[in-house]
């Protein structure tokens, strides 16, 4: 029992020492092993990663600068690249620091192109004075206006030159742009049908299973929270536009737009039914199948099983 003991401790002392179960390890030649080590794990940590950024940035700061990376040291690709990842915000608050640098022009029309993807002023010549600091002030001023009240949103944007007073103009705008309020927006194109009219023909539905151009559709336009003239409205404009973007799949299958506003309503109740917790016996692939025949006689079994099925495991086309 002693023994062991002390060939227990023993083996600790020669490990602490260098001894290895193989052999004998100084200590010098252990700490030029580890060394060699934690060279080689660097080394192959920035051959895998390319060029070490932060040590290139490191070499550029001067030894009387800590922790902190002045932008204008940098090249002017590098700077303007960080830059990009703002948001306008910050983007303001960096410009305080690196006015030069912030207020380029190319990274305010990025700021723009990307919240509002199309506005009338940017395919004119600009104005006298112009820049896109002051655009982007403009239309984000412009959107709150919208969706506090719609129609002084729109003349705002008119009045400042942004937006031509065109049905086609304005739906482009609305269709490109994701920061206005889709219940405000419902309202204004509920009266405002000839915009209504042009937002519907900016959607290409060629190729799309008619469930999912239908949750795209809804994405863009949503759909009221309850049934009425505007829902049919909504269904009939669809309808008609699916049509017409795939005419050899409407001649294939035998359907027109009067089939595929059924297909639609159809779709509508069975998302209701199948994910409305209040709805305790949901209807069946069966029942679905037979209901939707009845109304539009054309329309094959098959078509409307994988209509079924794609709401089963999607969801709502409306949600």
């Amino acid at each position: 029992m002693g023994q062991g003991l002390w060939r227990i401790a023993r083996n600790q002392q020669l490990q602490q020492q260098g001894y290895s179960g193989q052999g004998y390890l100084t200590r010098e030649h252990g700490r030029r092993i580890s060394t060699n080590n934690v060279s080689n794990a660097s080394h192959r940590k920035q051959a895998q990663g390319g060029i070490d950024i932060y040590h290139l940035l490191k070499t550029r700061k001067s030894k009387e600068q800590e922790g902190f990376i002045n932008l204008e040291m940098l090249p002017p690709e590098l700077s303007f690249t960080i830059l990009s990842y703002l948001n306008a915000t910050d983007l303001c608050l960096a410009s305080c620091v690196w006015q030069d640098l912030a207020n380029d022009e190319l990274l305010w029309q990025g700021l723009c192109k990307s919240t509002w993807g199309h506005c009338s002023i940017y395919n004119k010549n600009p104005p006298l004075g112009f820049s896109f600091r002051k655009l982007y002030m403009q239309l984000d001023e412009g959107s709150l206006t919208f969706n506090a009240n719609p129609d002084e949103g729109v003349n705002y944007f008119m009045s400042k030159g942004i937006l031509d007073d065109s049905p086609k103009e304005i739906a482009k705008f609305i269709f490109c742009t994701r920061t206005l309020n889709w219940k405000k927006l419902r309202i204004y194109l509920d009266e405002r049908r000839d915009v209504l009219d042009d937002l519907v023909t900016l959607h290409n539905f060629r190729n799309q299973f008619l469930p999912n151009a239908l949750r795209e559709f809804f994405r863009h336009i949503h759909a009221p929270e309850e049934r009425g003239e505007y829902l049919e409205t909504l269904i009939t404009k669809f309808s008609h536009r699916f049509c017409a973007c795939n005419p050899d799949l409407m001649r294939e299958l035998g359907l027109s737009p009067d089939a595929v506003y059924v297909l639609c309503y159809s779709l509508i109740l069975l998302s209701i039914d199948l994910t409305s917790p209040h709805v305790k016996n949901k209807m069946s692939k069966r029942e679905f199948i037979r209901n939707t025949r009845r109304a539009a006689q054309n329309i094959s079994e098959d078509f409307v099983g994988h209509l079924y099925d794609n709401i089963y495991l999607i969801g709502h086309v409306a949600a």
